[in-house]
């Protein structure tokens, strides 16, 4: 079994943390800017994890995204090869990272994507792509 990268979203950064800082953000440029900075805390995948990654259709981007499950909780490792992708995937690993099935299921991304004012300011491709991920992991 490959080795999961460490990485703090849904730890150290949890979805509270991030939705705080968002809210502190005075225009849509400072969101960017953070989008990219959290993406930037995400460590690449290794090419035996992206080999193992579920297909994300709905994204132009590429987007890899690999769990695991231990002790019943999902554990998720996650790149893309665009910058604001990868920010997007961190906002939504710090929501998801060791929670159960139904705590995947049960989350509220469209309260969680609101409060940030998020989805609004993204293009129609990232938007949908965004929302492809979250159906994505609501599947599994």
């Amino acid at each position: 079994m490959t080795t999961f990268p460490a990485h703090p979203f849904g730890t150290d950064i949890t979805a509270a943390n991030i939705t705080e800082i968002m809210e502190k953000c005075r225009s849509w440029e400072d969101k960017y800017r953070l989008i990219i900075q959290l993406g930037k805390q995400l460590p690449n995948l290794d090419e035996q994890l992206k080999s193992e990654s579920m297909p994300i259709p709905g994204c132009e981007s590429k987007v890899w995204l690999v769990w695991r499950i231990e002790n019943n909780l999902y554990h998720f490792a996650a790149d893309s090869d665009a910058r604001i992708v990868k920010g997007l995937l961190t906002i939504v690993m710090a929501a998801v990272e060791g929670k159960s099935r139904e705590d995947l299921v049960a989350f509220n991304f469209e309260a969680y994507f609101e409060k940030m004012n998020l989805l609004d300011h993204l293009s129609p491709s990232r938007n949908n792509g965004v929302r492809a991920i979250v159906e994505q992991l609501q599947r599994i």
